[in-house]
């Protein structure tokens, strides 16, 4: 079955990992029927001083205003099944844990939640309070997934592109992508 994702970018720093993830996710096209695209204004600005390039690159995916409530992804009857926000901010976790879809990213997390879908929150900021600790609970509690973006060094990875690649790699696999990475134990 192919899958209908939306990745929502925030303005936490690292938007690294979600221009990677774009990159990845056109490289196995024959695993998705749809990719919509919701931003921030934060996320847009991060994305040009962290990358010095534009976000809208991409082939055959779709880009929604976070206050365009029409996108399909907004109601159940979208049938989006896998929501990754990367990276996702400490403010948009609190208002999801919180229940508030005040804009679209925090609708169709609310969405993804209540159809009982996946969510996977590729969370940036650290060290973590008190507070984003239960944020978290409540979302993994509520179904979602949260996906620390902490990467690994199994594979040896020399370039800053590859250490991002490390949690790409791992958001392709907790989506149920089928992905060509590095495996433990292999050589």
């Amino acid at each position: 079955m192919k899958r209908k994702i939306v990745i929502a970018v925030t303005g936490a720093s690292g938007s690294i990992y979600a221009d990677l993830l774009l990159k990845k996710l056109q490289q196995i096209d024959n695993q998705w029927e749809e990719i919509s695209i919701v931003m921030t204004a934060n996320a847009r600005e991060v994305w040009k001083i962290e990358l010095n390039n534009d976000p809208y690159n991409y082939e055959n995916v779709k880009i929604y205003n976070t206050q365009d409530f029409n996108a399909p992804f907004a109601s159940g009857s979208g049938r989006f099944d896998t929501m990754i926000i990367i990276p996702c901010s400490m403010g948009t976790l609190g208002r999801i844990a919180s229940g508030i879809s005040n804009d679209l990213i925090s609708r169709a997390a609310d969405v993804i939640l209540k159809e009982r879908r996946k969510l996977i929150c590729v969370i940036r900021d650290t060290p973590y309070n008190l507070i984003h600790i239960r944020n978290m609970e409540t979302i993994t509690l509520a179904g979602g997934i949260i996906c620390p973006a902490t990467p690994s060094f199994y594979s040896k990875p020399t370039t800053i592109e590859e250490v991002a690649a490390t949690v790409v790699d791992r958001v392709i696999d907790l989506a149920g992508l089928q992905n060509e990475s590095y495996r433990w134990g292999e050589k």
